[in-house]
């Protein structure tokens, strides 16, 4: 075209290398070959042809979150002469619908953020990891802290829910951990923490809370409820963190761990290898975070309970037994998530294991066969239909022992000789031997010798010994220690006495 300008036809196209046909065929039509298609038409019969919109498009009006699929299994209802294979069409052209007529999407807008300012909280179930200690399956979630500007991440193994003291104990560890405070501390507005509780307690539910972030100094937000993705940059972190687990589970060749303590260690390690990755942001937002308190604040709950005759007493629906001695006397009961710390005035007594309710609501029980086999060995019936039987036992074996006697003995003697088996185990401190030798017997197939097992161990307290053979050592012997006699006197060479 540029050649036409100045020069005929037959040169410009010489000019510009196409043949003279073809320079008159664009100077009677310049439009480019893509410019010339014609759209493309339908090829076969719309298969939503009088059903689009006369039925589809009201329903899409009237119910803005109706799915495609619910509308193709409803359009199969009315028309059954409708294909399969119609779905895929319906469902590209309610999309292409929508786009266009659809209802406004909500916005997320992204946030600048500054070192030092913001720190999330939140909680993850970690159960489908399959995670045992020793064994036994660990019912568990993870507390998880992440500061939005550096990426810095805690994470703490809760054993209970989503409660305020998970959280104050999860929160204080990750700021004591970081060596400083955000100025703004963000939740999800702690709905777990507040379920089903008065509102009474959901009012002592959040003074406590604004009491904690009043200790560090930090203001406490919480977001919306419902709107997932104002606490994004840590929800998104779990998944980060779970997969991260997963794959060091996989290397470890095992989820099982041989206690608590061990697979928080676990857990601590890989959310140690991560913050290595964020090292130098963390140390920036390091200089901007606010410096903590002296101390720590609470992270528990506080209670008082009275000791029954049943030696023990029930807290949150959980039994707690404890020594005998105690029956009568009112404690002061310290609840972790993972333990219970017991005083008696000011004084510390002991700590105890925290138990759980049972899923169904009945209550649980944290036994030590130590606090009650005394009584129990003047009362060896009582084991038979005694409430927290199950949990009496110290060791699965001697549960599978119990059942073992019952079903070869009448219910007498069988208690008669599984609480002396405990009693055994609590007087010689042979827990853990005596359930090796419990396991063979079961093994084999023959009923636990008690009186062997107890010689086995040695004597018991109580037993007489044996005669003693005692020698008399004659009293004229003790005459000979008395007698002196004086030395023979010596002269040396030169005859002086030596």
């Amino acid at each position: 075209m540029k050649f036409h300008l100045t020069n005929p036809v037959p040169i410009a196209a010489a000019k510009a290398g196409f043949s003279q046909s073809s320079g008159y065929r664009l100077i009677a039509d310049s439009r480019l070959p893509s410019q010339k298609k014609v759209p493309r038409s339908r090829r076969r019969p719309d298969p939503l042809a009088g059903i689009w919109e006369a039925e589809i498009i009201p329903m899409l009006k009237a119910g803005a979150g109706l799915r495609a699929v619910a509308i193709f299994d409803e359009m199969r209802r009315r028309h059954p002469e409708l294909a399969d294979g119609v779905r895929r069409t319906l469902e590209r052209r309610i999309r292409q619908w929508r786009a266009v007529h659809g209802a406004d999407q909500e916005v997320i807008f992204r946030q600048v953020h500054e070192p030092g300012v913001q720190g999330l909280s939140d909680f993850t179930e970690m159960n489908d990891l399959g995670i045992t200690i020793a064994g036994q399956p660990l019912d568990h979630r993870l507390y998880h802290f992440r500061l939005v500007y550096s990426g810095f991440e805690h994470a703490h193994v809760v054993l209970g829910g989503e409660s305020f003291v998970a959280l104050a104990e999860g929160l204080q560890g990750a700021l004591w951990t970081l060596g400083g405070a955000p100025k703004e501390h963000r939740t999800d507005s702690l709905s777990a923490a507040f379920k089903n509780l008065d509102e009474a307690a959901k009012e002592d539910q959040t003074r406590r809370y604004e009491a904690l972030c009043d200790h560090y100094g930090m203001t406490p937000t919480r977001n919306n409820r419902g709107v997932a993705h104002e606490n994004g940059s840590v929800e998104s972190s779990h998944g980060h963190l779970e997969k991260a687990i997963k794959d060091a589970l996989l290397l470890l060749g095992t989820t099982d761990f041989t206690d608590l303590a061990s697979y928080r260690r676990f857990i601590a390690e890989i959310v140690s290898r991560r913050n290595a990755r964020n090292g130098k942001r963390i140390a920036i937002e390091r200089t901007a975070l606010r410096p903590l308190p002296a101390d720590r604040t609470t992270d528990y709950e506080e209670a008082l309970v009275t000791v029954t005759s049943s030696g023990g007493f029930t807290l949150k629906k959980v039994f707690y037994t404890v020594p005998s001695r105690l029956i009568g006397h009112r404690l002061r009961a310290h609840l972790y998530d993972d333990r219970l710390e017991l005083f008696i005035g000011g004084s510390p007594l002991m700590t105890l294991p925290r138990g759980r309710p049972k899923p169904d609501g009945g209550h649980g029980h944290v036994i030590d066969y130590h606090h009650v086999i005394h009584s129990l060995k003047r009362k060896p019936m009582a084991l038979l239909d005694l409430v927290y039987r199950d949990q009496l036992f110290p060791r699965q074996v001697y549960a599978r022992t119990f059942e073992f006697l019952l079903s070869r003995l009448e219910a007498r003697p069988a208690c008669k000789i599984m609480v002396g088996l405990l009693a055994l185990a609590h007087d010689k401190a042979c827990e853990a031997e005596l359930a090796d030798l419990l396991a063979i017997d079961l093994d084999q197939g023959q009923v636990p010798d008690l009186a062997v097992l107890s010689t086995l161990f040695g004597p018991s307290d109580g037993a007489v010994p044996n005669a003693t053979v005692v020698v008399v050592t004659p009293l004229a012997s003790y005459e000979e220690l008395g007698t002196v006699q004086a030395p023979q006197s010596s002269t040396d060479a030169m005859g002086a006495p030596l």
